[in-house]
């Protein structure tokens, strides 16, 4: 019996190392309702947080103190807040020498697909689920695999496929900025492909999916499929959703409420379980 392999990625300002733990209980429990069978996820899926905050979290602590703490700024509150949400983005950009942040960011991924690899197999079918920058970081990531270059991500075991993003076969983004970076290129039409291009020689006819969540009152969440004809053929789905609870929902908090919402988990978890009963068709 095969597992289904799940890695999450968080977005923008500051996390804690549990931050993932609401969203993998109401996944679960989606889960089990799918598959009409209790305890179903603990059993067919393994989930795999990913933290990469802690990357930027010391600087950004010392750039407060130093700009708004000493000067004695106004406003600290919001200051804080402003610099753990927009000094995530600014320092995730990539610069022309390794070493840098965005590598950083990018190991704490290669990381965690490899606990993933060890514990289920090097060619276990692999979602990504993914919160506002997460996604970028995530397309970002999956893209430098899928078209090598200076900046192809650290492998840490190359003989397993999982690790090579080969048998990427689901994508979840919600919240996502990703549309604002198709300012920084003048041609943004080559998205990561999702089923991974040799995720057919693991899965024969597999049809995997990316598809994508926003709330029209979050000002960070946006549809991904207007970008480009590329991206209009690579997203199955633009779904917009009511994120957050009644104070959240109405406004661009409503971009912190994505991990609670049960139209979108109910969908991931419909994927993962038409996923789970396709990979394990043959079982008696």
């Amino acid at each position: 019996m095969a597992r289904i392999a799940v890695m999450i990625i968080h977005g923008l300002g500051r996390q804690k190392e549990d931050y993932a733990d609401q969203l993998i209980l109401r996944l679960q429990h989606e889960f089990d309702q799918v598959m009409v069978m209790p305890g179903a996820a603990k059993q067919y899926l393994d989930i795999e947080p990913v933290f990469w905050a802690d990357v930027f979290e010391e600087r950004e602590e010392e750039l407060f103190q130093q700009l708004v703490v000493s000067p004695q700024l106004n406003y600290q509150v919001l200051r804080r807040f402003v610099i753990h949400y927009l000094a995530d983005a600014v320092a995730y950009q990539p610069v022309e020498q390794q070493g840098h942040h965005y590598d950083a960011v990018h190991r704490t991924l290669s990381e965690a697909m490899h606990r993933l690899s060890y514990r289920n197999g090097p060619e276990t079918p692999l979602c990504v689920l993914a919160h506002s920058l997460g996604a970028v970081i995530a397309s970002n990531f999956f893209y430098d695999l899928q078209y090598p270059s200076s900046r192809t991500p650290c492998i840490i075991d190359v003989t397993s496929a999982l690790e090579r993003g080969d048998t990427l076969t689901s994508f979840y983004s919600f919240g996502t900025t990703l549309p604002l970076w198709s300012l920084r290129y003048h041609d943004f039409s080559q998205p990561i492909q999702v089923p991974a291009k040799l995720a057919h020689q693991f899965f024969p006819g597999l049809e995997g999916e990316w598809v994508n969540f926003y709330d029209k009152d979050d000002i960070l969440g946006y549809p991904l499929r207007p970008i480009d004809p590329a991206y209009e053929v690579a997203v199955k789905e633009d779904i917009e959703i009511n994120s957050g609870n009644w104070v959240q929902s109405w406004n661009p908090l409503s971009h912190g409420g994505y991990f609670r919402n049960r139209t979108m988990n109910h969908r991931i978890a419909q994927g993962l379980a038409r996923m789970w009963t396709w990979v394990n068709r043959d079982l008696p």
